[in-house]
């Protein structure tokens, strides 16, 4: 990678950090829905985290180690509340959350 694409990589995730309180504020109901459709399931945790738009429903079976019929689920449930893009052969999560999302036990995200 070449060190201007690492500098604005390190700027981008900066400003992630600094945005995350407002980004909180603004997506509450949809971070709600998420944890609601979600729930405390690790491995539907992990699933999710993995939706970025570059795997296959194939790939991310394999690296969170959920059953294919559950993803699948979890996946037709995201899109029927509006948080997963259209192509759900490589889910995309509409809305952003930090890495820790699901760590917290706290409704206030």
């Amino acid at each position: 990678m070449s060190p201007e694409i690492e500098l604005l990589t390190e700027i981008r995730d900066l400003l992630q950090v600094m945005a995350e309180p407002l980004l909180a504020k603004r997506d509450k109901k949809l971070r709600a829905t998420l944890r609601e459709v979600v729930g405390a399931g690790k491995k539907k945790q992990a699933a999710v985290a993995l939706m970025d738009g570059t795997r296959t429903q194939a790939a991310i079976v394999k690296e969170a180690g959920i059953n294919q019929g559950n993803l699948s689920r979890l996946v037709q449930a995201l899109a029927d509340k509006a948080l997963i893009a259209s192509n759900e052969n490589n889910p995309r999560l509409l809305v952003q959350v930090p890495p820790s999302f699901f760590d917290r036990d706290s409704e206030d995200d």
